[in-house]
């Protein structure tokens, strides 16, 4: 079991061989625990939430792991970064 920080998640998608299909990566990164702000929820089931069939690199799935992450997990709920 492994564990990674939401912000270095980019160093354990890129060990995947692009292009590489939902099911593959979803499988091989399963055993991976993403830690959140909000506390901590596994990889790969994550990664099988996505609406893509397959990601072309890093970027794509990275991307699609944020459309399926809850508001919260950044931070605290409802804030902007970029406001004030």
């Amino acid at each position: 079991m492994t564990d990674v920080k939401l912000s270095r998640v980019e160093s354990v998608l890129a060990d995947l061989e692009y292009p590489v299909t939902n099911e593959r990566a979803a499988t091989e990164l399963g055993a991976t625990t993403l830690l959140l702000a909000d506390g901590e929820r596994n990889l790969g089931a994550l990664i099988e939430q996505s609406g893509s069939d397959r990601f072309e690199s890093v970027e794509d799935l990275e991307s699609e792991l944020h459309n399926v992450l809850p508001r919260e997990a950044v931070g605290e709920p409802y804030q902007s970064e970029g406001e004030g």
